[in-house]
């Protein structure tokens, strides 16, 4: 049964009717938690194929080093690609969104900001926030006196909080290990992120803004973005909890206070 579901798999993957990568990762978590508890030829065989298959869909090419990752490390892989593709696109649609923001930063383009953003891999500090990372550069953006580009400090701390959340590794084998309590709680602070930008500014309206205001013509893209970026370091976070065999504590205190876990 577990053969000729994933050689399904591979038929789909063959049409162009390929699944998406949180139905991929659901079905590799599947097959890894079975091959755990079966712990029988058959069933790592099949793991094995299923991992590849993925890496296929996935559009990752074979690589000698794949041979040290995981199933669970390409998974990873995959999501930290997947988290990076969202917020290049959040950068932008936020500038398009906000166009007085680049004007504070003289000299800088939208091409500029990306670069800077998702060019180098691992943690980057930037000066112009006084160093400030992750959920520091995003209360710093939140600030009502912040008199900088408040979509940098924004993705400077959405970007280092979630590279963060991935131990600042952009790829992953078999050794490495991540915490899904740190991927959790990144899920939690993009939601609570949401929310304080929505309120934020008070009666002259938002400091950024995101969806459509009252009157404009419906725009719930911004929503989507986020939301995306929600469910994939959820996901991650349920896949890491099952290979760790440890539970995430799902705390409310922090997203009913509105304050962000440190990240």
């Amino acid at each position: 049964m577990l053969w000729r579901e994933t050689i399904n798999m591979k038929v789909w993957c063959e049409f162009g009717d390929v699944f998406s990568l949180f139905e991929l990762t659901g079905i590799i978590a599947r097959r890894w938690a079975c091959a755990v508890k079966r712990s029988t030829f058959k069933a790592v065989a099949a793991l094995i194929f299923c991992s590849l298959l993925l890496a296929a869909c996935g559009d990752l090419q074979f690589r000698p080093q794949n041979l040290v990752k995981s199933d669970i490390d390409l998974v990873a892989d995959l999501h930290y690609r997947e988290t990076q593709g969202l917020l290049r696109e959040l950068t932008v649609k936020l500038y398009k969104r906000n166009p007085g923001q680049l004007r504070r930063s003289p000299g800088y383009s939208v091409e500029q900001r990306l670069d800077q953003l998702f060019s180098q891999a691992g943690y980057v500090p930037y000066k112009e926030l006084s160093f400030a990372r992750g959920t520091d550069a995003l209360e710093l953006a939140l600030s009502p006196d912040y008199r900088g580009d408040r979509v940098m400090a924004v993705m400077a701390g959405l970007n280092g909080m979630i590279r963060y959340a991935y131990a600042y590794k952009d790829e992953f084998f078999m050794f490495d290990e991540l915490d899904q309590q740190k991927l959790y709680e990144s899920a939690r602070n993009v939601e609570i992120l949401v929310w304080r930008l929505a309120q934020s500014g008070g009666e002259n309206g938002p400091l950024l803004l995101t969806n459509s205001l009252s009157g404009e013509p419906a725009n719930l893209s911004f929503e989507r973005l986020f939301g995306k970026l929600i469910a994939s370091q959820d996901m991650m976070a349920g896949v890491v909890a099952l290979k760790n065999e440890r539970l995430i504590n799902r705390t409310a205190q922090n997203v009913a206070a509105l304050v962000f876990f440190p990240l």
